[in-house]
């Protein structure tokens, strides 16, 4: 919440499964494509909000399985729970207004009157969530009986059914839209509203996020037939929501544009890389270009050429160090020289590169010092060392910055088999 001194530029506010992550990309190309654009251009004034359906045992599950951002705030578990940061620091000011008319063990009682209902994992089975399995011809009218039943019970909750199949019980002031609600009126209180908020989604539990009145919102292109009806019924000429021509994170992407939010070009896109200056710089985007420049390389995917050897070189300081995650120190320069042997050692094979987290500060006149987290995916195995970088913005050199300083520390459990292969 305090990460920005001033209101957020864009708040992207995004379910995961199905909308944020696709499933059906092996490759999680429109995932990396997102990573690269939120890393390079909206990381730092912008807020990356996930808000999911997921309990926190299965959102960290999902964090391992796919190349996925930290934001800066998670929903979880149907809106009730929400917490800060990559520590996940809770808010105990949500969880107190929760409480109000909910009894977890009354919800219990009630539910099991209906031999249809089948609940679901321990781990989904939260403080202020009860969730169930139902098939759908029951649905409808166990959700009218049960409703009435806790009704009388004396609490006042609200019953969410998704996907078809998952049925979940929450307090009514429970919810991915009044999570939202509760956290815009907070930033309000600041002083600090998001100047702009996208909200994403694919499924009924997401329709409550597109019934908060300041918002944009984008249903991706392989939205369920449940999200589509609630718009059609309650939306179809609200021109601040949109039904993307694209699928998952490449509908997000295209909503940006179409709502004219901000940049929307993400640099996994540029064929060129060195095409993208702008006259402010911007070492988060700089960084961002470097490892796409290396992935691209190993790939095969980019001529090989001196000039490209040539223009490392002169981004790279000549008395400039990087000390590799195992403590050994090398000359950037020399660094330089092994990319040439490596072209194209990856092509054909599952090798991605991403950064999270990108954190800049200016230091000095021209001087700036940018963290953040450098993963791989090679092969299947995943790797990331956590990054301090010194850049010099004010050199002679067309690219207009040159890195001074590399210092790289493996992440706890994240550290390559083969350490002779990592440089950079």
């Amino acid at each position: 919440m305090d990460r920005l001194n001033n209101p957020a530029r864009l708040m992207i506010v995004s379910d995961l499964d199905h909308t944020m992550v696709d499933h059906h990309d092996a490759e999680n190309l429109s995932l990396l494509r997102f990573n690269a654009l939120w890393e390079s251009t909206y990381r730092h004034d912008s807020l990356l909000v996930f808000s999911t359906g997921r309990s926190p045992t299965l959102y960290k599950e999902l964090r391992k399985e796919k190349p996925m951002l930290t934001p800066d705030i998670t929903i979880m578990s149907v809106g009730t729970e929400i917490t800060y940061g990559e520590a996940m620091v809770p808010d105990d000011g949500w969880e107190e207004y929760l409480n109000n008319k909910w009894d977890r063990n009354i919800v219990i009682e009630e539910t099991s009157k209906f031999s249809q209902l089948k609940f679901q994992s321990e781990t989904e089975q939260r403080p202020h969530k009860v969730s169930f399995y139902v098939e759908k011809e029951h649905a409808r009218e166990i959700m009218k009986s049960l409703s009435g039943s806790l009704e009388k019970r004396g609490l006042d909750v609200k019953i969410i059914y998704s996907g078809g199949m998952d049925l979940d019980i929450l307090p009514q002031g429970a919810g991915k839209g009044q999570a939202l609600a509760y956290l815009l009126k907070k930033f309000k209180a600041m002083g600090k509203p998001p100047v702009n908020t996208l909200v994403c989604g694919d499924s009924g539990n997401d329709a409550e996020l597109f019934s908060i009145p300041e918002v944009h919102g984008v249903m991706v292109s392989n939205a369920q037939e449940e999200l589509l009806q609630w718009r059609a019924e309650n939306a179809k000429d609200n021109p601040k929501i949109i039904h993307a021509t694209e699928r998952c994170a490449a509908g997000i992407i295209q909503a940006i544009g179409h709502f004219k939010l901000g940049p929307n070009v993400s640099p996994r896109d540029v064929v060129d890389l060195s095409s993208t200056k702008s006259g402010h710089f911007n070492p988060g985007h700089e960084l961002v270009n470097f490892y796409l420049v290396h992935e691209r390389w190993c790939r095969g995917e980019i001529e090989k050429s001196e000039e490209l050897i040539q223009n490392l070189k002169n981004i790279t300081c000549s008395g400039g160090v990087i000390i590799h995650p195992s403590g050994v120190e090398h000359s950037l320069h020399q660094c330089i020289g092994t990319f040439g042997p490596r072209y194209g050692d990856k092509q054909g094979k599952q090798f991605r590169v991403w950064v999270d987290k990108v954190s800049c500060s200016q230091i000095g006149s021209g001087a700036w010092l940018v963290k953040f987290d450098k993963w791989e995916i090679n092969d299947g195995g995943r790797q990331c060392c956590l990054t301090t970088v010194l850049l010099n913005s004010k050199v002679d050199n067309s690219e207009g910055f040159q890195l001074v300083h590399v210092h790289q520390t493996w992440l706890e459990g994240y550290a390559a088999t083969d350490q002779t292969s990592w440089i950079w």
